[in-house]
């Protein structure tokens, strides 16, 4: 089991910057994914970015690159995600997951933490 727990929403003002953290625990996360998926009310949930525990590689959504940045802290086994020149519309419940690289879909979700961006 892996337990996730975000931190770090909260309300911004378009323009601005806010950090996600999220907590691991319960096992090693050295064959896992971790990843930032958000979603807005009335919309499909949106993978926004993702950091290979071992390999340190990462993907992000074309409606993030060049503002948001994901990285990890081995040591307190968190993953962030940096968020840049926020906009409006990326107001939604951010959620953390993690899956292991075999599968498909995220296994363990955390609670979420809301953003909201005004304009």
């Amino acid at each position: 089991q892996v337990q996730l727990v975000e931190s770090g929403g909260g309300l911004v003002q378009s323009g601005g910057s806010l950090r996600l953290s999220c907590a691991a625990s319960g096992r090693t996360l050295s064959s896992y994914i971790v990843g930032w998926i958000r979603q807005a009310p009335g919309k499909e949930r949106e993978s926004v970015a993702t950091i290979s525990w071992s390999s340190g590689s990462t993907g992000y959504a074309d409606s993030v690159k060049g503002r948001f940045s994901i990285s990890k802290d081995n040591v307190e086994t968190t993953v962030y995600l940096q968020m840049n020149s926020l906009k409006p519309e990326d107001t939604a419940v951010y959620y953390c997951a993690a899956r292991t690289i075999f599968a498909r879909n995220y296994t363990y979700w955390g609670r979420g933490t809301q953003v909201t961006v005004s304009s």
